[in-house]
């Protein structure tokens, strides 16, 4: 795949996007720290009703189960993005390399810091379908995909990649995204506004990752 053609740089719409989802993020974050009632009510509301659908469709929740450990794990979420970032580095790419391994890791230790300091217990069934560990919010797949997949179209559009291609890889992204999403409230183990943080804190470190890539690229050129 050849290299994207030099472009003018327009910061404002990464930087607008950026605003706009650590805005979200935080609010999201305040109201699930402090506990708020309608946002517990949804959470509760929602949580019981897939919990019973996965009591009522067992053949589903093996596939879902199957989905959230093999395909959407967040240690093949991680692999692909080692894999990624070996090709880069190979390609003599190695600042873009190094930001998506940066990204990656910093991500994660995001994450871990926010589950501890949060400490919101997963829901608890009398009839559980699934396990996981360490705390909800926010939820480590959600947001690891969102990083890791968000980092892979960042990687597709610097090697100029368009048309079919690109749109088949904007819908894969998008399904597996929504995807692993479901799957953790399918199976009992993360409230939905869990998986909301992980999307938008994903969101975030991508375009963070990106506008601080673009910067150094384009200081170092002038």
């Amino acid at each position: 795949m050849a290299s994207a053609p030099p472009s003018p740089y327009r910061p404002l719409p990464l930087i607008a996007c950026s605003v706009a989802a650590c805005a979200a993020a935080s609010v999201l974050l305040v109201l699930v720290a402090v506990g708020w009632g309608p946002l517990l009510a949804f959470d509760e509301d929602l949580a019981r009703t897939t919990h019973r659908w996965a009591l009522d469709h067992p053949a589903m929740t093996r596939t879902q189960r199957v989905l959230t450990d093999w395909v959407w794990d967040p240690w093949t979420m991680r692999l692909l993005a080692a894999v990624v970032t070996v090709r880069l580095w190979m390609q003599g790419r190695r600042r873009s390399a190094l930001c998506c391994a940066v990204t990656c890791v910093l991500a994660t230790v995001l994450q871990q810091v926010l589950k501890a300091a949060v400490d919101r217990d997963r829901p608890v069934w009398a009839d559980p379908v699934d396990s996981a560990r360490y705390q909800a919010f926010p939820s480590g797949h959600a947001m690891t995909a969102v990083v890791v997949l968000g980092l892979c179209l960042w990687v597709l559009r610097m090697h100029a990649v368009r048309g079919p291609l690109w749109w088949s890889a904007v819908a894969g992204v998008t399904v597996s995204v929504l995807g692993v999403g479901w799957t953790r409230v399918w199976l009992g183990v993360h409230w939905p506004t869990d998986v909301m943080g992980g999307w938008l804190l994903g969101t975030l470190a991508v375009l963070v990752a990106v506008l601080a890539h673009d910067r150094a690229r384009r200081t170092r050129s002038a």
